[in-house]
């Protein structure tokens, strides 16, 4: 499961990172924030392809199907297992993918009743691309831009703390990803792996963190052991 995450580049980093990675240059920096505890029903920075050009924007955390007559239910996760055999997601898989920019995600390592909050991030603490699916809805006749973060097992180093984790995508992995041509789903699904245990790290951090009203820089100060 992915429930939390943060993207805390700043303006100037993010915009580099959209135009450098991704061409990006007609998206307003303006509009980003960065966050330090994003979490679902948030409107989150995403990144899809029309099929000839990258494109940044926001996306409700929270994949509402085409289908849905209200936002009640939504999935903030979908399974790289069944996500093209579910009938809420398959369409979506074979035709709107998206990546969402993060420089870390949170999980809870669970002992007894205890539940310890880390920090899950890259050792060069550098922004890496979480695979996501994404999809249109109208609701009471107004368009809603949702999206889902896709889960695989945990490698090594998660599965001490968890036994999913968010699919995680090197940057050559990307185009093949949000081509919206692409729609051979053994070849998609085998993007969809454990990433390589070897390049993160992870540490404690304030319980703080369990609110996702709060959203502030020290949230993800290392907690002393």
């Amino acid at each position: 499961m992915c429930g939390r995450f943060t993207i805390t580049a700043t303006k100037a980093e993010m915009d580099d990172y959209l135009r450098n990675y991704f061409s990006i240059t007609n998206f307003n920096i303006d509009d980003y924030t960065p966050r330090y505890n994003a979490s679902p029903t948030q409107n989150i920075l995403s990144i899809i392809s029309d099929g000839y050009n990258y494109r940044a924007g926001f996306l409700k955390w929270g994949f509402v199907p085409e289908y849905a007559k209200d936002m009640k239910f939504f999935s903030i996760n979908s399974r790289a297992e069944t996500i093209d055999e579910k009938p809420t997601f398959k369409k979506a898989f074979l035709t709107k993918r998206c990546i969402i920019p993060v420089d870390s995600f949170y999980e809870w390592k669970k002992k007894g009743t205890k539940k310890t909050p880390l920090r899950i991030l890259m050792k060069d603490e550098k922004i890496f691309a979480l695979a996501g699916i994404w999809n249109t809805a109208i609701i009471n006749d107004t368009k809603i831009h949702t999206f889902s973060i896709v889960t695989t097992k945990a490698n090594d180093l998660m599965a001490n703390i968890h036994d999913r984790m968010p699919v995680i995508l090197d940057h050559d992995k990307i185009p093949l990803w949000l081509d919206p041509t692409n729609r051979d789903p053994n070849l998609l699904k085998s993007l969809l792996i454990p990433y390589d245990d070897n390049k993160m790290t992870f540490y404690e951090v304030s319980c703080e963190v369990n609110s996702s009203r709060i959203d502030k820089p020290d949230l993800i100060n290392k907690i002393k052991v």
